[in-house]
């Protein structure tokens, strides 16, 4: 049998890749977030996903879980304002639609929006990242 045809086999491997401990609620929240594709989520609703699929995890937990996949470089987190915060699956160069009425994202290409005029950084620091967040709405 192959180690790819066992269940958690990728999220394990992707896990340990990451200098993570694969907890038995790490498994299960990684199964649920890197086996459907690109995607973004809030922590609420994959505890929703997680509760469903019979993980037994609190929601602070699964908050920490996703912080620390950020700190391993597994996530991206997206934050939209003070109130949504979201976490990114695609960890490629990217940005986001952020579409009022569901309040979901989709990405946009990091090719399609070229960022001119960035001021110097304070010294001592080098830019990580720009993350643009373009809010829309449906035409009426």
């Amino acid at each position: 049998m192959d180690t790819n045809d066992r269940p958690y086999s990728q999220i394990l491997a992707r896990l340990r890749d990451a200098g993570l401990r694969p907890t038995r609620q790490r498994l299960a929240l990684g199964r649920l977030l890197f086996e459907a594709g690109d995607r973004h989520v809030t922590a609420e609703s994959l505890h929703e996903q997680a509760v469903s699929a019979g993980a037994s995890v609190s929601l602070a937990t699964v908050y920490n879980t996703l912080h620390q996949f950020t700190k391993a470089g597994l996530l991206r987190e997206v934050v939209v304002d003070s109130a949504r915060t979201y976490f990114d699956t695609n960890t490629s160069d990217h940005h986001h639609f952020f579409h009022e009425e569901d309040g979901s994202l989709s990405d946009i290409s990091g090719h399609a929006i070229e960022v001119t005029g960035l001021p110097e950084a304070p010294a001592g620091t080098d830019v990580a990242r720009v993350d643009i967040v373009v809010r829309v709405r449906s035409s009426r």
